[in-house]
């Protein structure tokens, strides 16, 4: 596959170099798959198929106590000083085998690398520590309502006051804000939202603050993962702002790398798709075996191609584009599984009828259409890589 620039042909194999598992790495995965067995001994498909919106905040702390969590953050602020295959690892674990995430996930893979970047000392030795314990909550504060996937139509306001902020305005598709202690929030320090990218800062949030309401939104699974957030004039002090102001868009886009490039864009399905693959072994027809062998066939794509991606994170690079292509691909693919399986069932309607498959097939069939919501839309990130590549 080629895609072609203003100036030359960009290949898959050039922008996404083969990147192999370090040994020290692929070690982890022995034991943290042992402490998953043992933690979710008896839980059922339908309940691991919740992964992405399963809070267990125990098993979170228990992950951190080991220390699973802020692999890639110095030892020196409680991580582990590993690199970025090393998480890839425990997170290809995690998901594979449905553990619950959602209490940790944000810090650990978007809050404590930002933080470690951009963050002053203090910040870094205020709120890493407690993020690699698996102690703190962290959410993410970039949309906003009537805004969609623009994430620069940014209305959230930060004004100076004194030594410290101001801050005003609302998000929405917030998740687990509701069960956060902290967001880092984008909002506008100075122009106006025609001025788009500019203006833009990052700021870390005490969500138990005066003038926080937080206001969870159902989904149609029934469960609350999101919520909106409304500022009311809420005292901000001086360090709360996280790195420069005005510098937000760019640490934003940093941000996004973490967010759109790993395994998680892949897996989300993986529980659906194993007891598929169960059944098929205990009847199947052609159609049904061609089906899995293309899924699996994707599925060894996409992770090599997130590999990849995490090779480059290893060597601190920003693979912003490759990431929203991974990310686009990634969540087609983890839509289609649960699509494709219901009509395969579908069309056998003398097959044996299998509970936990059906209870977990119709949960992400309602879920399903979330994934190329979250982390941006399928519009915004194809405008991204075509700007990346030079068609727009």
């Amino acid at each position: 596959m080629n895609f072609r620039n203003s100036t030359n042909m960009i290949s898959l194999s050039d922008a996404f170099p083969k990147s192999n598992m370090p040994g020290d790495a692929e070690a982890l995965r022995g034991p943290v798959r042992a402490f998953i067995a043992e933690k979710l001994a008896g839980l059922p498909a339908h309940e691991k198929a919740r992964t992405w919106t399963g809070f267990d905040a125990e098993f979170s702390r228990s992950l951190g106590e080991r220390g699973w969590l802020g692999l890639t953050l110095p030892e020196r602020y409680g991580g582990s000083g590993k690199d970025a295959f090393s998480r890839f690892v425990v997170v290809e674990e995690l998901l594979c085998a449905g553990a619950p995430i959602a209490a940790h996930w944000i810090g650990d893979r978007q809050s404590g690398p930002l933080l470690l970047r951009f963050g002053t000392e203090a910040q870094k030795q205020m709120y890493l520590p407690d993020i690699c314990l698996g102690k703190s909550i962290y959410c993410i504060g970039m949309s906003e309502p009537n805004a969609g996937s623009d994430l620069a139509a940014v209305r959230t306001r930060a004004e100076p006051d004194g030594d410290g902020w101001r801050l005003s305005g609302s998000k929405i598709w917030t998740t687990y804000a509701h069960k956060s202690h902290y967001m880092i929030a984008l909002a506008r320090t100075s122009g106006t939202p025609a001025d788009r990218q500019a203006g833009l800062s990052q700021f870390i949030i005490d969500l138990a603050l005066p003038g926080v309401t937080i206001r969870p939104i159902q989904m149609a699974t029934g469960e609350y993962e999101f919520s909106e957030v409304f500022f009311d004039n809420v005292r901000l002090d001086a360090d709360a702002l996280v790195g420069e102001a005005g510098n937000g868009w760019a640490q934003v886009n940093a941000e996004l790398a973490f967010e759109r490039s790993g395994p998680e864009r892949i897996y989300s399905s993986l529980i659906l798709l194993n007891l598929w693959a169960d059944r098929l072994r205990r009847s199947s027809k052609d159609a049904d075996v061609v089906r899995l062998g293309k899924f699996l066939a994707d599925l060894a794509t996409l992770r090599s191609m997130s590999l990849s991606v995490t090779g480059r994170l290893a060597q601190n690079h920003a693979p912003i584009v490759e990431a929203a292509l991974i990310k686009d691909l990634g969540t087609a693919f983890e839509q289609s599984i649960p699509a494709d399986i219901a009509d395969a069932v579908g069309s056998d309607p003398g097959s044996p009828n299998d509970q936990e498959l059906m209870q977990t097939l119709a949960f992400l069939l309602r879920l399903s259409p979330a994934f190329s919501l979250r982390g941006g839309t399928r519009e915004i990130l194809r405008g991204m890589i075509a700007r990346g590549l030079g068609l727009r």
